[in-house]
């Protein structure tokens, strides 16, 4: 979350015309994350968050909206949409499709306890059995996976003349090691895909909220459950922490039982999921895009993450 295109309370005050949620009383700017342009919007009947996608189109966004408005119909703790008198809850603001969404209760956790990471894979299996029953609106263009084997591979001939020797090679050893994954045998459905701390609210010792789902697309479970992991379930050097990853791994088979083809990938999957963020991780370093409040993540940090998992630690 970020502020890359700026909205004056006088713009809002007229794309808010039609909303029953009362007088706006405060405009301000969200500064982490680093995709979309988000505020928090107060208003005399509630708060809720404001985001302007920059990088999507209007036509691709429905499968966003729709799966939060699933999930959380189904139990699962995320943000709903807010739809004004027309029944819209995704138009226009400033050249950029916006949605206004509920603002949860709750903080995220810097430091997270293994309780933490047990709540934390409780609520993901969760997340991943309420999602199977979920059918897009728009089946003639079907949501696809922003951030897939392609997107890696392309993404990474951008990025990789801009590497010193030994990331080229680490990088293209990788993407051999990519190649030669088969997941088409795994589980798979619809997977958050970026259920990093900063996406999680914390209401006390419980999982407040699920949040960010603009990465979310089908792919199989055991990798969004590797992603969680990798970010979770790390010492500060990022080596794995065995007793949150115990934690987090008990509590999600305790609401969804891993099959033995997911434990015998897990491991591949903690490599690829810390390919895939060290990959754009890179690429928002080597060509930034301008915003009036942004927050850039250090690359490095994923490259530590890959070179650790490589080594099986």
């Amino acid at each position: 979350m970020s502020v890359f295109t700026t909205v004056t309370t006088q713009q809002l005050q007229v794309w808010l015309e039609g909303y029953a949620i009362g007088e706006l009383l405060e405009l301000k700017g969200i500064s982490a994350g680093i995709t979309n342009t988000n505020y928090f919007v107060t208003t005399s009947q509630n708060k809720y968050v404001l985001t302007l996608f920059e990088q999507n189109t209007i036509e691709e966004l429905p499968f966003f909206i729709d799966l939060m408005d699933h999930l959380a119909h189904h139990g699962v703790p995320c943000p709903q949409p807010i739809s004004n008198s027309k029944g819209e809850a995704l138009h226009m603001l400033n050249g950029k499709p916006a949605v206004l969404i509920s603002c949860l209760s709750g903080r995220d956790v810097e430091a997270p306890s293994a309780a933490h990471c047990a709540e934390v894979g409780a609520v993901l299996a969760k997340m991943h059995i309420a999602g199977q029953s979920f059918v897009e609106k728009n089946a003639v263009q079907p949501h696809r996976n922003p951030r897939d084997a392609v997107w890696r591979e392309k993404t990474a001939q951008q990025v990789m003349p801009h590497l010193s020797a030994d990331d080229q090679l680490l990088l293209q050893t990788t993407l051999q090691f990519q190649a030669n994954l088969n997941m088409a045998a795994l589980p798979s459905g619809v997977i958050h895909a970026d259920l990093f701390r900063d996406n999680v609210l914390f209401d006390g010792d419980k999982v407040g909220g699920l949040i960010d789902f603009y990465y979310a697309y089908r792919d199989a479970f055991i990798y969004d459950l590797a992603i969680t992991v990798n970010d979770w379930c790390v010492q500060s050097d990022g080596r794995l922490d065995p007793i949150k990853l115990e934690a987090m791994l008990q509590a999600y088979q305790t609401v969804r039982p891993l099959t033995s083809l997911e434990q015998e990938a897990f491991n591949s999957m903690l490599r690829i999921a810390a390919l895939r963020f060290w990959l754009s991780r890179l690429y928002d370093k080597i060509y930034p895009q301008d915003g009036e409040l942004t927050h850039a993540k250090n690359p490095d940090h994923f490259k530590n993450i890959l070179k650790l998992r490589i080594s099986g630690i």
